[in-house]
């Protein structure tokens, strides 16, 4: 009899997804939810695949000695709770159910909306304290007036529709897609956030939380809204700056916020927006329905189920067993290709219209489509709010309008920067035409980063936006530009000193007046000193990118 896959459960889940176990004849379910690091470091390697949810932390000590796990699942869209790396590192597939709780976050959102133009919460409070008032409750009805959608993914998609059919108007914001209009011409897509804000009646926001969403609408933006303006927030908190909030209502520029996530969770039980009667607050229950549970509990299952009986890959969140044909010198350039992509990801502000991918050598040219895909992944994913893998990449790129085209050379091309002829991977990544502005200079909107592997098989970058240098992306990495000038360098120095970050190493490379630091720091620096570093005058650009650790 061939033996079991056996497939371990180690957080609560509903019954839907363990009774599919549990009826499947080739599985042997071990239902073990609640066990601490320990105990599930000492069994996991027992099991071909693991199911978690929220309340279990996979971390690269559960993962120390995998034996036979193949593969973990979250039963549910975010993967915080489980260390990528260390999986990857050990070949083991991490997936999730993120399409499986869309319409149950998109509804929440849509329930948040309908009660904040209604005043539901205020009202109901009112009730329960014995009062009748309903002049003093009247609201909006929302047929008529134009949603601003904000993130333009498979949620976002889901509460426009969900507008459309109420009567609305909908206008959308994503940067990530290049195209005029999208939903048959239903909906009108902006590029620039800024030029979403005058044309809302209602704000919403679908947007996953990085460097370029974090403070998104903060009392700058909130000034340039229409007077009156509604916020709902089901994404994730920072995105809507908490700060801001009341001083806008207070001010008249909002007609009042509904927010389902916070900057800190739970928020403080003397936090202000707490009490504000014309804010409407939920415990992150985005997700939280019984459909939902059930749906990312069987999908979980299937899902390892699919990959354990080599039937395919379904919410692939990394891609670490896919690369195992590859020869050492292909292995290094998928790697650098992932470090390269990251390193310049933080620089794409304005959206993405197409990526071009140069690698120079007939030694990668049969690994191309692996790193052109595994660098899109990584280029891509923190402007995105689904799940990108090797498998899923291209298409999700593709949908949104990017042109993808890469080139392959036969010659290996001659030295850069000094350095020797070799094997080379360039990624070039263009901003749509109407991506420069005022505060732009030409040609901005074109980043391009260039990287070989030496024969020491060492990862190295040799140049960023035609900044020349020679250094190995790895560990936690500053990148700083700023104006070619004495001082700033010292400066720079005694900020990272003065907030006790230490300085591993430096590459510095200087054009057109200005230059390029590239630091790599033995800590991962405050969100205090990257803002003090932006504030300095002769400061025109920071950016902190963590990488894996040299291989």
């Amino acid at each position: 009899m061939t033996e079991k896959f056996k497939v371990l459960a180690a957080d609560k889940l509903a019954d839907e997804g363990l009774d599919y176990l549990r009826s499947q004849p080739d599985v042997e379910l071990v239902n073990r939810p609640g066990l601490k690091e320990a105990e599930l470091a000492a069994i996991v390697g027992e099991h071909d695949a693991m199911i978690v949810r929220s309340g279990v932390t996979v971390t690269a000590a559960v993962l120390a000695n995998p034996g036979r796990l193949k593969i973990v699942a979250r039963a549910g869209v975010g993967v915080d709770n489980i260390d990528l790396e260390a999986a990857t590192a050990r070949g083991i597939l991490v997936v999730n159910s993120a399409e499986a709780s869309t319409i149950t976050t998109a509804e929440h959102a849509f329930a948040l909306m309908m009660a904040l133009a209604r005043n539901i919460g205020p009202a109901y409070k009112s009730m329960t304290e014995g009062a009748w008032d309903r002049t003093k409750f009247n609201g909006r009805q929302l047929s008529g007036k134009t949603l601003g959608v904000v993130g333009f993914g498979r949620i976002g998609r889901t509460v426009a529709e969900r507008a459309l059919a109420f009567g609305m108007q909908v206008v959308a914001y994503d940067p990530f897609i290049n195209a005029a209009s999208a939903m048959d011409g239903k909906v009108a897509m902006y590029r620039q956030f800024v030029d979403l804000l005058p044309l809302a009646d209602i704000l919403t926001f679908h947007v996953p939380l990085n460097e370029q969403t974090r403070g998104l609408l903060n009392a700058q933006s909130f000034a340039k809204c229409r007077k009156g303006v509604l916020v709902v927030n089901a994404s994730r908190g920072g995105v809507v700056d908490e700060s801001a909030v009341i001083g806008a209502i207070d001010a008249g520029h909002c007609g009042g916020v509904a927010l389902d996530v916070f900057e800190h969770e739970p928020p403080a039980a003397d936090n202000p927006l707490r009490k504000h009667p014309k804010v409407l607050l939920t415990p992150h229950l985005g997700a939280s329905t019984v459909e939902a549970q059930s749906a990312v509990s069987l999908d979980a299952a299937v899902s390892c189920l699919t990959y354990l009986r080599g039937e395919g890959i379904h919410g692939a969140v990394n891609a670490g067993g896919l690369r195992l044909d590859l020869d050492a010198l292909q292995l290094r350039f998928v790697d650098l290709a992932q470090r390269m992509s990251k390193l310049i990801s933080p620089m794409i502000t304005r959206g993405v219209a197409s990526v071009s991918f140069e690698i120079t050598g007939q030694s990668l040219a049969a690994a191309a489509g692996t790193i052109e895909r595994m660098a899109l992944v990584g280029l891509l994913q923190g402007h995105m709010d689904v799940p990108l893998n090797i498998v899923n990449v291209k298409h999700v790129a593709e949908h949104r309008g990017i042109r993808l085209q890469t080139i392959t050379l036969d010659s290996t091309g001659g030295p850069i920067a000094g350095g020797p002829a070799g094997p080379q991977l360039a990624i070039v990544v263009k901003g749509p035409s109407g991506a420069v502005d005022g505060t732009t200079a030409a040609g901005d909107e074109t980043r391009r980063i260039v990287g070989r592997v030496y024969q020491d098989m060492r990862p190295r970058v040799v140049e960023i936006n035609r900044y020349h240098m020679d250094m190995i992306p790895a560990g936690c990495m500053a990148l700083i530009q700023n104006e070619d000038r004495p001082g700033v360098i010292g400066m720079v120095g005694t900020e990272f000193g003065s907030a006790q970050v230490n300085i591993a190493d430096m590459a510095i490379s200087r054009r057109d007046k200005t230059a390029l630091m590239v630091l790599k720091l033995d800590d991962v620096p405050p969100q205090s000193l990257i803002e003090r570093l932006r504030g300095h005058d002769g400061i025109l650009k920071v950016a902190v990118v963590k990488l894996a650790a040299e291989p």
